[in-house]
């Protein structure tokens, strides 16, 4: 049986400094896909996965339990994502997958499959790195417009905005489809 967060915490903060793998181990596949939804790189996301559990475990002395601590674990993972994305180039999405098509040429189903999620990851590199957070938080993560808020910093209203324009954004570069 899992242990509450806040008990592992406690232990950790108490000097039992091993623990702090079992939130870790709770946590890591979902703040790598956060990371991947975000980066579209696997090395990327895996340094930044690690860099937020590193600046957690630094912080955790600050984490006060307002929120539950996937909420500011996500906030972590999501503002070092956002700077580096700022900071760095990005890979060009259309790459992404490209051998994909290639493998699976012998279905017409496949390769309109692939052209769409192409065209999708596309439209999403393309969205504000605000409305871009937004939508990964709401629609991999299944975060709650309050859940977002608190991970972003932003108001709840904000968030839903970003949301809105992020899915309306989408709606219009891909009505071909």
């Amino acid at each position: 049986m899992r242990q509450p967060d806040l008990e592992v915490i406690q232990r950790v903060l108490a000097g039992e400094t091993a623990a702090f793998e079992l939130l870790v181990r709770q946590y890591q596949q979902e703040i790598y896909r956060l990371a991947y939804r975000l980066t579209r790189n696997a090395e990327d996301a895996k340094d930044l996965s690690q860099e937020a559990f590193v600046a957690a475990y630094r912080s955790l002395g600050s984490f006060r339990g307002h929120s539950r601590f996937s909420t500011w674990l996500y906030r972590i993972a999501m503002n070092l994502c956002l700077n580096h994305l700022k900071s760095a180039t990005r890979q060009d999405p259309s790459e992404v997958d490209g051998t994909l098509a290639d493998q699976r040429a012998d279905s017409l189903a496949a390769l309109l499959t692939d052209e769409r999620d192409r065209a999708l990851a596309e439209a999403i590199e393309t969205l504000p790195p605000q409305q871009k957070a937004t939508l990964t938080l709401r629609v991999h993560q299944g975060l709650s417009h309050k859940e977002i808020a608190e991970v972003l910093d932003c108001s709840e209203g904000t968030a839903k905005a970003n949301y809105f324009h992020a899915v309306r954004a989408l709606q219009r570069k891909l009505q071909a489809f």
